[in-house]
């Protein structure tokens, strides 16, 4: 009798052994499934991807920086020139030159 209860709880241990392993593979699977789905939603969306993103935002950084150090030699030259801005220089008309 004892070799019998060994053989039947060696079997169940096999048992569940199997089942943990399918339910592995299940999740895994399903994982699986659920990113692709994630992803082709994304996709369809026209949502931009993280590392496209960074980039932009990093030529962005730079344009501005760029921009800042040309307004800061526009404005020494604009002096040096003698030329007064005013608001109609932002409205888009051109500084006019002392006469």
């Amino acid at each position: 009798m004892a070799q019998t209860t060994s053989r039947f709880f060696d079997e169940m241990a096999r048992l569940v052994n199997d089942a943990a392993g399918v339910a592995q593979g299940v999740r895994r699977e399903a994982e699986t499934v659920f990113k692709a789905q994630a992803e082709r939603m994304l996709r369809d969306m026209d949502m931009v991807q993280r590392d496209e993103f960074e980039a932009v935002k990093e030529m962005v950084r730079i344009a501005r920086e760029e921009n800042e150090t040309l307004k800061a030699r526009v404005a020494a030259l604009e002096a040096k020139l003698g030329i007064t801005t005013d608001a109609t220089a932002d409205a888009g008309e051109m500084p006019t030159a002392p006469v």
